[in-house]
């Protein structure tokens, strides 16, 4: 399989459970933090639902300018946030697919002006960044969920309130 189909289709599998993280997101906790350090819930929120399409639209440009400023913007509504995710995933799927095996290993490099900040295989910044720090971010989500006494949703494996689809069913078996 294609490099970018792989990466495309793990991303695919892996949208629609962001999506549940999100739309449990609470409207009146927006702009909740668990530390001062921290992002409020809105912001993380909405950074989990635009990471991947802003890294698929980023690794197009080679060498790509490090962007001047990482901002975190505080949406005003959880509709705002889920409209943004599905956007994003649009986006990650018009992206990637314009990549072939050749682009995935051509060396990608991230400048800070003229000095290289990062130079990796563009497949290797896409799986390190669009998803794996995108699972680190849902991982966080779990935190500020739990620490608001929401239901942390089912990914893998069960969570403490949720089963996955498969166990369920593994259940109704066994009743």
């Amino acid at each position: 399989m294609p490099i970018a189909k792989e990466l495309l289709s793990e991303f695919e599998s892996q949208a629609p459970l962001t999506r549940k993280f999100l739309e449990r997101v609470p409207q009146d906790k927006l702009t909740w933090k668990p530390h001062e350090k921290s992002m409020t819930l809105g912001q993380l929120a909405y950074h989990l639902a635009t990471v991947p399409a802003g890294i698929a639209q980023l690794v197009g440009t080679n060498p790509a300018p490090v962007p001047e400023r990482f901002d975190f913007p505080q949406p005003a509504t959880v509709a705002e946030i889920l409209n943004a995710h599905d956007e994003g995933v649009t986006t990650v799927q018009r992206e990637l697919s314009k990549f072939d095996d050749r682009a995935m290993n051509e060396t990608w490099r991230l400048r800070h002006g003229e000095y290289e900040v990062m130079a990796t295989p563009r497949a290797t910044f896409v799986r390190d960044i669009m998803l794996s720090h995108w699972y680190q971010h849902r991982g966080q989500m779990c935190v500020y969920l739990r620490v608001l006494n929401v239901a942390v949703p089912t990914t893998w494996g069960p969570s403490a309130d949720e089963a996955p689809v498969w166990m369920k069913r593994e259940e109704q078996v066994l009743a």
